[in-house]
């Protein structure tokens, strides 16, 4: 069995993608009948939707679409953290249809023009009423941002902090540092963990191989364990570089020198346990 522990769907018919080039192939609209038949076939047996754009219509969306498919075990979404009443408004999505399945919550911090944006007073106050509520945060940030990410989850220690895409390192360029060093220094905090996901949309188009991204998996590896990683497809955005499957195929082959045991963590175990699947 494995988990998808991060994936996406919309309706362009319900809202707009303003992230989505108009040349795009992923302007269109990707739901869940078209993802099922894939996750199935590649066994994979329980997802984690996440968010996609900072809107609060989404989240009670994503939660009532879970209510209704086994498959969507959990949901990341999105609620203003620096909203007075985050403590109240967290409790009013859990207590919507589906809101069992509310995990966690999400920010698009790679937007945010102030590298320190994690850091502010506001912002705090509404990841500790994360933790306090008992949910996680995604962190969907770049390398140079990566600092404050160690820097939030160190003066939160009771908040679970889980790094999207490894933090979107330049695997195209080849280059690993300061990436690297900043990666190491997030997973020496015991509170983070790390998706082995969107590795192949940062790759080379020309190459995408997986030797290109074997160096990048290989630092989070050695610096989170996989007890601490997790797989996930980045569904629909993967198809910009490779069909579900073989993004799958691609990380079984970067894992495949880990033991069973450790294997299962990657695939399942990790994502089951954070995420409280």
């Amino acid at each position: 069995m494995t988990v998808d522990a991060h994936h996406h769907l919309w309706d362009l018919s319900v809202r707009d993608q303003d992230w989505i080039p108009e040349d795009s192939p992923l302007r269109r609209d990707f739901s869940l009948a078209d993802l099922e038949p894939e996750a199935r076939a590649a066994g994979v047996t329980r997802t984690v939707l996440v968010q996609t754009v900072t809107v609060p219509e989404e989240t009670p969306e994503f939660l009532a679409l879970a209510d209704m498919h086994d498959l969507i075990a959990g949901v990341v979404g999105w609620t203003d953290l620096t909203r007075p009443d985050i403590a109240d408004e967290l409790d009013r999505l859990r207590e919507l249809p589906g809101g069992s399945r509310l995990k966690g919550i999400r920010h698009q911090v790679q937007s945010e023009p102030d590298p320190e944006w994690l850091l502010r007073p506001d912002v705090r106050r509404g990841l500790t009423a994360l933790a306090d509520a008992g949910l996680v945060y995604d962190l969907v940030v770049l390398p140079h941002q990566l600092p404050a990410c160690a820097q939030a989850a160190e003066a939160l220690p009771g908040l679970t902090f889980v790094l999207d895409h490894l933090g979107k390192p330049p695997i195209a360029s080849g280059a690993r540092e300061p990436w690297a060093s900043a990666l190491r220094a997030l997973a020496a905090r015991p509170n983070t963990v790390a998706k082995l996901s969107g590795l192949l949309t940062e790759a080379d188009p020309a190459s995408r191989a997986t030797a290109d991204l074997r160096p990048y998996a290989e630092t989070a590896l050695a610096a989170f364990g996989p007890g601490r990683l997790m797989f996930g497809s980045d569904w629909p955005v993967c198809t910009l570089a490779a069909a579900y499957a073989e993004v799958l195929d691609v990380t079984r082959e970067l894992t495949a020198g880990l033991s069973a045991a450790e294997r299962t963590a990657v695939h399942e175990g990790t994502a089951t346990r954070v995420y409280d699947l």
